[in-house]
């Protein structure tokens, strides 16, 4: 057909091509007039509606000059919020203008629709009030920046914006808060701290969070004194703030530099302000938690670098770090009360529950526990307490978390590939970072514990079981007790110092409270406190040969060794200390002896007279006795040690009897304590000390006496109630058990104390007067209320037990550790030295008793009325009865502790035919007759006798053994007997 030539058809194409762009270019000039044109209408529209509303401004600042219209304070918004709109840098004279306005309206007496700041009451304007407010005051901030005050023009300048920013930054100023307006000041005293919290935070913001600029307002601004405080409601935009705040510094070299740069002080004062702000924003704090503790521990640890233990030409006091070897600038000091305040948050219910949440939240019920958190990497991770005050007040913030402590106890125990918490004791032998994290918890919990235990009373303890199973602490005390062995056994504490040693005292602490409490009511089972591995032979060698480890033992925890072993160390402690002192009769020479006579008539007088003035090392020494009768003469009989023995029983006897009011006895369980009203003996505090070195005596020459004494009352003689964690209130059942109930009553009433009519003292009936007892200075005035009841509680039964009888307590303690020295009685609980003064607790043991005793008078082991007489205390007689015929025999009711084989003199049965008034001792017929049972004459008429100062029985040689049990009976019932024959 027809053929088309091959350029005629690439110029077609070509002129399609060109037709497409010139199109395409001519509608891309079209869209650009079209965005050119929008651009100069909007820049057109801009400048006249600036012009125009600058002609407004100007309009109206020149109206108020000529008074033609009159301001308020909602026409000085509306002007504000439109200059703010357009505002730019020759706008500078009109800003000035609308300042001047602003503070002439706040000037105006009694009209309040003039005061600027009364917008902030309106509902409809208090947000965009406050945003407004916040503008022109960071305007005036951004003015100032570039004024130079030695300018009069300038000068005049810096005088009104920071005139603007005092006025809107204190309500003090305010004519709205005065008269009835006073009731607005708290709230508008918030909206104040917001404006300033928005200033401050503002330029950080701005700026995106620079670092030059976080470096420059940590320094400059969060460094100032309690700065928080004074802003305390703030903005939304704070919570980016402190989180960028946080993790800024959680970098150690921006850390380590911001320290640097503010030194000790300032430090603290950045420290307090950070936590401020993660007590009011929670949520951030929680978030970054990690990150939060190891800012924290860095910047202590930074602290810490410079507090001294002592004073030095070095040091200055600091009045929250003490003795701190950096200058102190002394003009924060009155703005330390402050950083106190906001430190002490750190350990709030909340913020404490915000950073322990990982342990609070924890399941159980896991395989694999998870490690702990990662901690800070810094060589002072565990930074001790300084102030015993503050350290007080983070543990009872800690212990008001009820379920802290269970849930901590439990990861604790998890802890480990096998738990069981081996994983505590492996860390005893090295020093890594993880040890000393897990040790470092391990003491929190410690500290913590320990002080919850302390607070609790026995009914919380024992019955509701708060915070732990009596189970748990089964095996509290297991672990503590193992953990404490073996610090010390394995020569860990000889060398320990630093956070080993706070680690030590934190963990013994906590054991000593549990053992103390399960000495005065038992939770744990028999020889639970034992160390089965310890041998106390080789303990024994290692004290003669000076052992460290087995002094230390000794020192802090006796009870892992048996109590006959520990009393046999005591006699043996003292029975060297007799020979040290030459008072042992030996090859080379004999004792010195101290004679007295003493009148039967007058025998505490005349004892008291003529041993009170004796040297210490004389009373310890050998005393013979001489008794004179009622007649004026002499007693038969020589004294080997037998007398003086019946003197001391009979001595005790006397001063402890409540009759003589030295000493009275407790309600329920006739225990006793020194007399509150002792005062009516003239020399009662001189009596006392010669009571306690009696009874020292006693304990002394191992004499058991049977004086049952109040266990507040022998916890004192110990020294316990000097113990930081004692608590008076623990011991209070042991004086008077109703007291207690009622004090505890009080503790648990749900309602208003303060309706009981109680006051801080106490009122008790001397002698027939009502007497008032103030608790404290000023007690009487003082009502009882929710408040104070716990310290009401303590108060009184701290002034029950000690401030009642502090002086008579001091004189027979005073009297008492003159002869026993109080290190040995280190090593004995409160109940164990009760059976060291009074004897074993447990029952008789006839057979060590017949073991152990010696005949007379033709009595021996096979003799029918021995053998009747065991027969009767075994198989007719009840413990009771038992315990009786010991006291018949030997004054105490109670066997020696380390069994009859100690008693001294030796327990004796001896065959009498005659009355005690004809006895005149062993003869060789009086002999032969008891041997092969020849009597003069049927002595069934006749009773048993003893002498207790020998420890001896006086028994007649009875023809059936029925008229031996009735006669022996009667006897011990009728406690015939006591006296030298």
């Amino acid at each position: 057909m027809f053929s088309v030539p091959q350029s005629s058809k690439s110029e077609f194409l070509d002129k399609a091509r060109q037709a497409r762009e010139e199109r395409k270019g001519h509608k891309e000039k079209e869209r650009a007039a079209i965005q050119v044109q929008a651009l100069v209408r909007r820049f057109l529209c801009r400048c006249s509606l600036q012009k125009q509303i600058r002609k407004e401004v100007d309009d109206y600042f020149q109206a108020s000059e000529t008074g033609t219209s009159k301001r308020n304070a909602l026409s000085i918004f509306k002007i504000a919020r439109k200059l703010l709109f357009i505002y730019c840098q020759e706008d500078k004279m009109r800003f000035e203008k609308l300042c001047r306005a602003i503070l002439a309206s706040m000037e105006v007496e009694n009209e309040p629709k003039v005061w600027y700041v009364s917008l902030a009451l309106s509902k409809d304007l208090t947000i965009p009030w406050l945003k407004q407010i916040k503008d022109v005051l960071w305007t005036c901030c951004q003015l100032l920046k570039n004024l130079k005050p030695d300018i009069l023009q300038d000068n005049k300048l810096v005088t009104l914006y920071l005139t603007m920013l005092v006025t809107f930054t204190d309500t003090s100023t305010w004519r709205i808060v005065r008269g009835k307006g006073e009731a607005l000041r708290p709230a508008l005293t918030r909206i104040c701290e917001n404006i300033m919290g928005g200033i401050c935070t503002l330029p950080v913001i701005a700026a995106h969070f620079s670092d030059n600029l976080l470096r420059s307002f940590l320094i400059h601004i969060m460094s100032v004194p309690a700065v928080v405080s004074h802003l305390n409601v703030l903005t939304p935009e704070t919570h980016d703030l402190l989180r960028k705040f946080i993790l800024f510094l959680s970098r150690e070299e921006q850390c380590s530099d911001i320290c640097v740069c503010l030194e000790g002080s300032h430090t603290l004062c950045l420290l307090g302000n950070l936590i401020h702000l993660g007590y009011l924003n929670e949520k951030v704090l929680e978030e970054e938690a990690s990150h939060f503790v190891k800012v924290l521990t860095d910047m202590l640890s930074y602290c810490q670098r410079y507090v001294s233990q002592k004073k030095s030409n070095l040091t200055h006091w600091h009045p929250v770090l003490g003795w701190f070897s950096q200058t102190v600038d002394y003009g924060l000091n009155e703005s330390m009360p402050l950083v106190t305040k906001q430190l002490q948050y750190l350990w709030s219910v909340s913020v404490i529950r915000t950073l322990f949440s990982d342990v609070l939240s924890k399941k159980l019920e896991s395989q694999e526990p998870t490690p702990p958190p990662p901690q800070p990497s810094t060589s002072q991770n565990n930074l001790p307490v300084k102030s015993e005050f503050i350290f007080g007040n983070i543990l009872e913030s800690l212990t008001h978390l009820d379920d802290l402590l269970p849930k901590l106890w439990a990861f604790i125990c998890e802890l480990g590939p096998q738990g069981g918490l081996k994983l505590f004791m492996e860390c005893l032998n090295n020093d890594t970072d993880e040890s000393k994290q897990l040790l470092s918890m391990l003491m929190l919990f410690c500290d913590c514990s320990r002080h919850l235990i302390t607070i609790l009373d026995d009914i919380e303890v024992y019955e509701e079981q708060t915070s732990f199973k009596i189970e748990e602490l089964i095996t509290i005390s297991s672990f503590l007790n193992t953990f404490v062995y073996k610090m010390i056994w394995d020569g860990i504490l000889e060398n320990a110092k630093g956070e080993k040693l706070e680690l030590f005292h934190s963990v013994h602490g906590w054991l000593m409270v549990l053992y103390e409490r399960d000495c005065r009511r038992r939770f744990t089972p028999d020889d639970h406190w034992l160390r089965k591995d310890l041998k106390p032979s080789l303990l024994f060698q290692e004290l003669e040969k000076g052992k460290k480890r087995a002094q230390l033992l000794l020192q802090y925890i006796p009870h892992v060794i048996p109590h006959k072993n520990r009393v046999l160390l005591f006699r043996n402690i003292v029975t060297k200390e007799k020979e040290t002192l030459g008072l042992v009769e030996t090859s080379s020479a004999s004792p010195h002896v101290t004679h007295i006579t003493i009148r039967r008539s007058r025998m505490l007088e005349d004892g008291y007279d003529q041993l009170r003035r004796l040297p210490v090392n004389s009373i310890k020494g050998v005393i013979r006795v001489k008794f004179v009768n009622d007649l004026g003469v002499d007693e038969a009989g020589i004294d080997q040690d037998g007398v003086f023995k019946e003197f001391l029983e009979e001595i005790i006897k006397k001063v402890f009897n409540p009759a003589l009011n030295l000493f009275k006895t407790t309600s329920g369980n006739e225990r006793l304590y020194p007399s509150p009203t002792s005062y009516i003996h003239e020399n009662h505090l001189q009596l006392f000390e010669f009571v306690g070195k009696m009874l020292g005596k006693a304990v002394y020459e191992g004499i058991v006496v049977d004086v049952p004494f109040a266990s507040f009352f022998l916890s004192q003689v110990l020294g316990h109630h000097h113990s930081t964690f004692y608590s008076s209130i623990d011991e209070l059942p042991s004086l008077d058990s109703e007291f207690y109930k009622n004090l505890t009553s009080i503790k648990r009433y749900d309602g208003d104390v303060g309706d009981l009519g109680l006051t801080l003292s106490y009122d008790e009936d001397v002698m027939g007067q009502l007497v008032c007892h103030e608790l404290i200075p000023g007690g009487k005035t003082m009502p009882v209320t929710n408040e104070n009841k716990i310290s009401y509680i303590h108060l009184m039964a701290h002034f029950r037990m000690h401030t009642q009888i502090k002086e008579q307590t001091a004189a027979f303690i005073r009297g008492f550790r003159s002869i026993i020295n109080p290190e040995w009685l280190h090593m004995f609980s409160t109940p164990e030295v009760q059976r060291l003064v009074s004897g074993d607790n447990a029952e008789i043991d006839l057979d060590d008793l017949k073991k152990h005793t010696v005949y007379y008078g033709g009595f021996h082991s096979s003799h029918r009325v021995i053998i009747w007489l065991w027969d009767i205390l075994s198989s007719d007689f009840n413990a009771e009865e038992r315990a009786m015929f010991l006291k018949f025999v030997t004054s105490c009711s109670r066997p020696p502790l380390l069994g009859f084989a100690y008693l001294k003199p030796p327990f004796s049965i001896r065959c009498v035919e005659v009355s005690d008034d004809q006895d005149t001792g062993d003869t060789l017929g009086s002999v032969l007759r008891g041997f092969f049972t020849i009597r003069k004459k049927e002595p069934g008429g006749r009773l048993p006798t003893s002498s207790t100062c020998f420890n001896l029985l006086k028994l007649p040689n009875y023809s059936k053994k029925s008229i031996l049990r009735d006669k022996l009976r009667y006897a011990i019932s009728m406690n015939t007997g006591f006296e030298l024959s």
